[in-house]
């Protein structure tokens, strides 16, 4: 009885701020809108299909091809900085990843703006480079898809760092001394044996990553300028500027189910890379 009341409250929440929120946008993607932002209570499938207009498709790719190149940068930085901190005390990685977290205590949207500081016309790199005579001219690092990239692996970094370090720390080192007595070079020792054995951390990251990803709008809206149209930026625009709700509802029940197809993708293809890294 007593573990029964300890869990009640997350019951509860799960049932008011999860359940309930999911099973109104289930209902209202089958509905319709009328002229003034509001909604008509007959059922229909138009919403639906007319997410196979190709403007919608198009969005559908970019927002993909995006959060999938994210996620190579962001699997690109952290390999390099895991292997680095992974031979390194234990103060140090305590340090370092502290530092790595201390991020998340910031609101993204503040940090947003620190990545805007950065990138703009007068910003700091432009700045440097152009004082180097590195450039003449600033470059144009922000408003386009470069911007959003940079925005999207800033934010999202230590969500693959994190999981990707604790795989790469388990890592027994005696097997980089081996592999190296036999005649082994980094890469080597890096397509061997590191990437094998972390790869489950991988996964877990990559997820992390991802997903989010599709779902942020207002990075690419400040880093975007409001000229390229994201899913994130699609939904949020169809609640709030075309008052829409219905076809915003259905593109947020997509989204969900593209989300619970990954997240079977993993557990189906992450439960079998975890076996090899134990083995």
């Amino acid at each position: 009885m007593k573990k029964k009341l300890l869990i009640l409250p997350v019951i509860l929440y799960s049932i008011f701020l999860i359940i309930c929120p999911l099973i109104y946008i289930l209902i209202l993607s089958f509905l319709k809108s009328d002229s003034y932002g509001g909604v008509i209570f007959t059922l229909t499938l138009e919403n639906y299909k007319e997410l196979f207009d190709f403007v919608y498709i198009k969005i559908f790719l970019k927002s993909f091809v995006i959060a999938l190149v994210t996620t190579l940068f962001s699997i690109l930085i952290s390999y390099p900085f895991c292997i680095f901190l992974s031979s390194k005390k234990k103060i140090v990685k305590d340090i370092i990843m502290t530092l790595v977290i201390i991020p998340f205590l910031t609101n993204s949207l503040i940090r947003t703006y620190g990545v805007i500081i950065l990138l703009r016309k007068e910003g700091i790199i432009n700045n440097i480079l152009m004082s180097l005579n590195i450039i003449n001219n600033p470059l144009k690092l922000m408003y386009n898809n470069f911007g959003i990239i940079m925005g999207m692996t800033y934010t999202l970094l230590p969500f693959m760092i994190l999981p990707l370090f604790a795989s790469v720390d388990k890592i027994d080192k005696n097997l980089y001394s081996a592999a190296s007595d036999l005649g082994a070079n980094k890469l080597k020792i890096f397509k061997e044996i590191i990437l094998p054995l972390s790869i489950p951390g991988l996964f877990n990251g990559s997820l992390m990553v991802f997903i989010p990803c599709i779902g942020f709008f207002f990075i690419a809206d400040l880093l975007g300028g409001g000229k390229l149209m994201l899913l994130g930026n699609l939904i949020k625009n169809q609640f709030l500027t075309a008052r829409n709700w219905p076809f915003g509802a259905s593109i947020s029940i997509v989204l969900i189910i593209v989300t619970f197809i990954l997240v079977s993708i993993y557990k189906k293809l992450g439960g079998k890379m975890e076996d090899l890294g134990g083995m």
